[in-house]
């Protein structure tokens, strides 16, 4: 794999990631990307509030990482099908 630097040592191994968004991600780091885009395995989400404790969303194998705007704008969403998202507890 290539990517971003020391991610090669990390792999097979829990990490914590914060997003550009303010999310923290926590997870089993299984493969990235030369864009350093990430696969996490067992992966949750803390969400921390200032009125109660931690919540640790369950989102299980994740993709975390930039968005193909290529790839995007190609399909079709009016064609797609799919149950809605659940929503974020904060």
């Amino acid at each position: 794999m290539s990517g971003g630097p020391g991610l090669e040592s990390l792999v097979d191994q829990a990490i914590s990631v914060i997003t550009n968004d303010g999310r923290n991600i926590v997870g089993i780091l299984k493969g990235y990307d030369q864009a350093t885009n990430i696969i996490l395995d067992e992966s949750h989400e803390r969400v921390y509030s200032t009125k109660e404790g931690v919540q640790q969303l369950v989102l299980g194998l994740s993709v975390v990482g930039e968005l193909d705007e290529e790839l995007d704008s190609n399909l079709d969403l009016s064609k797609l099908r799919a149950h809605p998202l659940k929503p974020v507890i904060h």
